[in-house]
């Protein structure tokens, strides 16, 4: 059985980041978000991955995939030249998935306690197709199935109106019958092949779609929000039962408090620190205090600042920040300082799309 997970969409609502990076490199208590996809799979017992890439960053994921792979997982990375829709995905990546049963995740997808459950479900069911489904609050931003009798019996992309509160989540499974629905679909008004409109056509044609429910907590990390809430949700359950998690440098005026991993390499001196956090390897922070649901990523510098409920990214500095930053998304190399110049001002070199909330 083979995996194809998705690495190629430009992260449009994460911008500026994924500017200059993928997307799927952002990283979620210090480990790249496409890991856990990797750890996913690789966990169901997997190791010939398929990665969908686009053509402007696809590089840098082949780079950082073969540079990780402690996994010992074959990939054979696909480029998909257009954002042509999930289902063109599928489409383009026939080739590589041959004649075999597999199984299609999306790389933004954080989920609790791996997939290899609801890869039993399918192997057990019969079906053509099995979707993973998960409640949700606002069924509406995700693809929405409708259940009579144990089986899915309409699925549709983004309703205004949606029939019920189950959101199709990033991991589906699919025999080969999933290339004839993708074959014979046409674009929707957004000019995508939707992969919602491929269930759909495997639904109208007779073919079993059958469903599991994801029980735990299941993230897309396509919004700000949705990243901070999955690092906050990782962060809980990686520090669950670990000790001797401190291999950096503490000194003895730093109180802690709670979970909390400081990696080797690291310095903290005169802190407050509440976990759970993670503070990566060569981080120095200094008279600060870092607060609960906070990862900060190696060679970052943190002096005389609050830093909570927060992904820093590797190399930034946040040096005489007097208000605590907190909710923020701060990507490679970004800088937070205390100006001292008269008259007191702001000064911002922003990016484009950028966000910034005054005290």
């Amino acid at each position: 059985m083979k995996a194809l997970i998705t690495a190629g969409g430009k992260g449009t609502r994460l911008r500026p980041i994924t500017y200059t990076s993928n997307k799927h490199l952002i990283p979620i208590a210090n480990k790249p978000m496409i890991a856990y996809a990797v750890d996913a799979v690789v966990g169901a017992g997997i190791k010939d991955i398929g990665i969908v890439i686009n053509p402007d960053t696809g590089r840098e994921m082949e780079r950082a995939l073969n540079d990780m792979n402690s996994w010992g997982a074959r990939f054979t990375f696909i480029v998909q030249e257009a954002p042509q829709g999930l289902a063109h995905v599928v489409k383009v990546s026939r080739s590589f998935i041959g004649e075999e049963p597999f199984i299609f995740y999306l790389g933004d997808n954080v989920i609790v306690k791996g997939i290899d459950g609801f890869l039993k479900d399918f192997l057990q069911s019969g079906d053509n197709a099995h979707l993973v489904l998960a409640r949700v609050k606002e069924p509406q931003r995700f693809g929405v199935a409708a259940i009579k009798e144990g089986r899915i019996v309409s699925v549709e992309e983004k309703p205004a109106r949606p029939k019920s509160e189950y959101a199709v989540t990033g991991i589906y499974f699919y025999d080969q019958t999933i290339f004839e629905a993708v074959e014979n679909i046409t674009p929707s008004d957004r000019g995508e092949l939707e992969i919602s409109d491929a269930h759909q056509y495997l639904i109208d044609k007779g073919y079993r779609v059958g469903y599991s429910e994801a029980t735990g907590w299941w993230k897309d990390t396509g919004k700000p929000e949705d990243l901070l809430e999955a690092n906050r949700l990782v962060l809980d359950q990686m520090l669950d039962g670990r000790e001797d998690a401190i291999s950096g440098d503490v000194d003895e005026k730093t109180d802690i408090a709670g979970k909390v991993i400081i990696e080797g390499g690291a310095k903290v001196s005169n802190s407050s620190l509440r976990g759970p956090l993670i503070i990566g390897k060569g981080c120095v922070v200094e008279n600060s205090y870092i607060g609960p649901y906070t990862s900060i990523d190696a060679e970052c510098l943190i002096r005389d600042s609050e830093v909570e409920y927060s992904v820093v990214m590797e190399q930034c500095h946040i040096v005489e920040a007097d208000v605590r930053i907190e909710r923020s998304l701060l990507g490679r190399g970004a800088k937070i300082i205390k100006g001292y110049s008269r008259p007191r001002t702001q000064r911002f070199i922003i990016g484009d799309q950028s966000t910034i909330v005054l005290a």
